[in-house]
């Protein structure tokens, strides 16, 4: 009888050692990871972020990755903690990107501020010199200028939304409007050496 005894108290204390083993076992940190999946996927939908945050979130994804396979290998606090990288990763990507597209936003604004400021000197170079008699291909010239007027148009639409195209159009004016001053230059010189 004693020893019947002894047999269901050693079995009774395996099965409670083995039911607080089981409670006692880590489990995938699930909350945590669906945050980090969650802030992973607000970032790649966020354009701002895609656009100028690229280096916070290719880290992002390093994580969401090293995470997953950390969770497969039941390694949950290392799974945790790139979970935790990932989620700050990805925030930090949304405020990059934002931050990036402003100043990006203010870049082309003042570009093209400046642009139109030298589309009107241009016009007016081009119009003295056309009243003052000098030698050009005036009408080469004014469709050289109907085009620089539409790319700064074109550079004006894009501000707002793709300041990377608009400073590249703004750009792209700059250089048109230079080579048509350029142009008006040489024609001086060269009616100047005639007389």
């Amino acid at each position: 009888m004693y020893k019947k005894q002894t047999i269901k108290r050693v079995v009774s204390l395996m099965i409670l050692g083995f039911i607080i083993f089981l409670g006692g076992c880590a489990k995938p940190p699930t909350e945590e990871m669906e945050a980090a999946t969650e802030a992973l996927i607000r970032a790649e939908n966020d354009p701002d972020a895609v656009t100028f945050g690229e280096t916070s979130l290719n880290r992002a994804r390093d994580a969401i990755f090293r995470m997953r396979q950390e969770a497969n290998a039941k390694q949950y606090d290392a799974a945790k903690s790139y979970a935790a990288e990932a989620v700050s990763a990805a925030e930090k990507a949304v405020i990059d990107g934002r931050a990036a597209a402003q100043r990006a936003r203010d870049e082309a604004n003042g570009l093209i501020a400046s642009v139109q400021n030298s589309l009107t000197e241009t016009e007016g170079l081009l119009s003295n010199a056309q009243g003052s008699g000098i030698e050009l291909d005036y009408e080469v010239l004014g469709r050289s200028m109907e085009d620089a007027r539409g790319v700064i148009d074109q550079a004006e639409a894009a501000a707002g939304t793709r300041p990377r195209e608009a400073i590249e159009k703004g750009q792209s004016a700059r250089a048109a409007l230079s080579d048509i001053r350029g142009q008006i230059s040489q024609g001086v010189r060269e009616t100047s050496s005639k007389k």
